[in-house]
């Protein structure tokens, strides 16, 4: 009974893999054949390498702050995490999440090492990694509110936007401090690092932008990268592969914006994530964590 549930397990989790990788492959296939690929090239020529690199820099700051969020979360659990390695631990769930989609995903390898280690239940360290992914979602519902103010021109789209992530703060407070008390001091300040970390990623987009010579002022790229921000959570496509050039092409289109350059800075973008999550995988052959009573062994032999 039990080989024959593992079994049902492994299908069930190759199907999922299959699943995402069709539709991966169908969103990029859709993608190619609205661009022009010398258009795109043309995009791409005398490309500014230091603002590149700056992009890279500032996204690395912002899953810095997104470690030092996720670890206020395990401290109301009373798993005090020494912060260089909840860093540590954070890039190889990132590793996980990106490059081993069909295996176990970086959040639930963080509640299972995390409840071995501590002795928590894991109900608890399950609630702080889902209600850390969630102040990232109200954060980045709050700056996709401010955007949709500037660039916006339908006063019903920004009270929709506006009106809706005010109450989803509100609603959101008030679930927390309910059924999940043990994390309530941690709300503020949780939130405040959610809006700094889209912030940082919102700056690195312009980065980027400035390093294809886009105006600044071409808000417009800005708020297409928050939206496809949201679509990518969506486990939909590999590592938000996809889906996310999709989002790029379909809004370059609503705003009047070039197709190509929309897609070359979803795709540089995504270069620059799959970079800094493949850092990561040192810590899949040596365990990011190496406090007394925790084995030091691989994960993958």
């Amino acid at each position: 009974m039990g080989k024959s549930k593992n079994t049902q397990s492994k299908t069930n989790k190759v199907l999922k893999l299959l699943l995402k990788v069709i539709i991966t492959v169908v969103c990029l296939w859709y993608v190619s054949g609205k661009i022009d690929f010398a258009k795109a090239g043309d995009a791409l020529k005398n490309t500014s390498w230091f603002y590149l690199f700056a992009a890279l820099f500032l996204f690395i700051f912002s899953k810095i702050i997104s470690a030092k969020r996720l670890n206020i979360y395990f401290k109301n659990i009373n798993i005090h995490l020494p912060e260089w390695e909840n860093i540590k631990l954070y890039w190889l769930g990132m590793f996980y999440n990106l490059f081993l989609p069909g295996s176990i995903s970086g959040d639930a390898y963080k509640v299972i090492i995390l409840t071995k280690k501590y002795n928590v239940p894991y109900q608890k360290t399950t609630a702080a990694v889902l209600l850390d992914r969630f102040s990232g979602l109200l954060g980045l519902g709050l700056v996709l509110a401010t955007y949709s103010i500037i660039t916006l021109d339908n006063n019903l789209y920004i009270t929709f936007l506006v009106i809706g992530s005010l109450l989803a703060v509100q609603a959101s407070y008030f679930i927390i401090k309910r059924y999940f008390k043990d994390f309530i001091s941690s709300f503020a300040p949780t939130l405040l690092l959610g809006i700094i970390v889209q912030a940082s990623q919102v700056v690195c987009v312009y980065l980027i932008m400035a390093a294809l010579k886009i105006p600044a002022h071409s808000t417009e790229y800005i708020f297409i990268f928050l939206i496809s921000s949201i679509v990518s959570v969506l486990p939909l496509t590999i590592g938000g592969l996809g889906i996310r050039e999709v989002v790029f092409l379909e809004g370059s289109e609503y705003f009047g914006l070039s197709q190509e350059t929309s897609v070359v800075i979803s795709i540089l973008f995504y270069l620059i994530t799959l970079f800094t999550s493949a850092c990561g995988m040192y810590y899949v052959f040596k365990s990011p964590l190496k406090e007394k009573g925790f084995s030091d062994e691989p994960l993958i032999s």
